[in-house]
């Protein structure tokens, strides 16, 4: 979400006649937008003002402004820390970015915007069209977590959950899809708690939203992410079967495989009732894969709790997932829990990545030979190779392409891997049909 929130960001200072700048010599204001899942986010952010800082020593000073969700946390406190930076402005206020900015403009006193309003948000963001114009881009549907996670600063950074309505969307999408964009992923804190009506007061969900991007005849991809698995509803699960234009992937957190500490971090879900899902899934749709996150060291977490883990990920063989060590963020109920022994957690975590890295690199293996679909994103810097994504998301180096093939899908037979991408070749028989 923060990259499709620093898009809109750059589209409102647009508005206000700022621009982007890779030169730091022509830099007027600088946009800090910030993620506070750990805490190494949180404190990489007073580095990178502190090397603004030392570059400025000796002229004139940027405007600097910090977003997201550790402006959201820190509040005041980064004030008083960095006296260095003019404003902070959380994930449901930058929307005022171009009105905090004349003030700045006029009168340097430092400037808190951390309500959350995210309704003002959306309404003023909608008349502000999205001119995203890469193949492969996001809307952002819902906002916000009601589930309180024992671990997790979601709910006090974002908010409650919130959801756009459907037209918003949709408009938003029928703008992209008119600027080139082929594949849509559909944002949201808990993507798959989506609920809003449409202006006939019908109750609209994810499902709905789906089968209403597949009638666009120029997308040709729908994906949606970070999914819940205690929203994985029956209609969400059929739309996996019924609509072709939704990737056979999903990426679904467990956090962990041991129903103790599911229940420990107050997921609302147990172990039986995630491969449940799975399961559901597979049957209906053959073929797809997921991914998944996962927090070692848990408090708590004993040697069987971490092998129900191992467990859990041979069973369902995710292809690509996320993995850390348990952080404790300040304010969350689990912030002054019993933590497992340093050395362990470290321990297990290896033990972790090096099975999920096998899998990976085993499921890349297996596609040496095979044909797969690509969608073309662009052409490669300073090669003449091109750049794609399978239906699975795996990334895919592509030569023999052209760029005419830019925003289609088109077939790749695989020659080689490594743990994170495809190398191939554009089909011979996909070159003769274009010509």
């Amino acid at each position: 979400m923060n990259e499709y929130d620093s898009n809109r960001i750059l589209n409102l200072v647009k508005k206000v006649g700022y621009s982007k700048t890779e030169n730091l010599n022509d830099l007027d204001c600088y946009i800090l937008n910030t993620c506070h899942i750990r805490e190494k986010a949180t404190e990489k952010v007073y580095h990178d003002i502190g090397r603004l800082k030392k570059y400025f020593k000796n002229k004139k000073k940027p405007i600097v402004l910090v977003t997201g969700c550790v402006a959201q946390a820190e509040n005041s406190a980064m004030l008083e820390r960095e006296p260095y930076i003019d404003a902070v402005i959380g994930p449901q206020s930058y929307q005022n970015i171009p009105d905090i900015l004349s003030k700045l403009n006029i009168r340097k006193n430092k400037l808190n915007f951390t309500d959350f309003d995210v309704v003002e948000k959306f309404d003023k963001l909608n008349s502000i069209r999205n001119f995203e114009t890469k193949i492969s881009s996001f809307i952002t549907i819902q906002e916000g977590c009601d589930k309180f996670c024992n671990f997790c600063v979601v709910p006090y950074t974002r908010g409650p959950e919130y959801s756009r309505s459907p037209e918003e969307i949709i408009n938003e999408a029928k703008d992209l899809i008119s600027n080139g964009v082929k594949e849509i992923t559909l944002l949201g804190q808990n993507v798959n708690a989506y609920s809003s009506f449409n202006k006939e007061g019908k109750i609209f969900k994810l499902s709905d939203l789906i089968f209403k991007l597949q009638s666009f005849e120029d997308l040709k991809r729908i994906r949606y992410t970070t999914s819940h698995p205690k929203d994985m509803t029956s209609d969400l699960i059929k739309c996996h079967e019924s609509v072709k234009k939704l990737m056979p992937i999903l990426h679904l957190p467990v956090q962990s495989g041991s129903n103790k500490i599911l229940e420990k971090m107050n997921r609302k879900h147990n172990r039986e009732e995630y491969l449940s899902v799975i399961r559901k899934l597979l049957k209906l749709r053959p073929g797809i894969t997921f991914s998944s996150d996962f927090i070692v060291g848990y408090p708590g977490e004993t040697e069987k709790d971490f092998n129900d883990t191992i467990s859990l990920i041979k069973d369902v063989n995710f292809i690509n997932s996320f993995s850390f060590i348990y952080n404790p963020r300040p304010g969350t109920p689990a912030f002054n829990d019993k933590l497992v022994e340093k050395e362990v957690q470290k321990e297990r975590l290896k033990i972790l990545q090096n099975l999920l890295e096998k899998i990976q690199i085993g499921e890349n293996k297996n596609k040496v030979g095979q044909v797969q679909e690509v969608l073309i994103e662009n052409k490669m810097k300073n090669q003449s190779n091109y750049f794609g994504r399978t239906n699975n998301l795996i990334p895919v180096v592509v030569n023999e392409a052209s760029y005419k093939d830019l925003g289609n899908v088109i077939n790749v037979r695989i020659k080689n891997y490594n743990r994170n991408t495809l190398f191939g070749a554009k089909e011979k028989e996909e070159r003769e049909v274009a010509a």
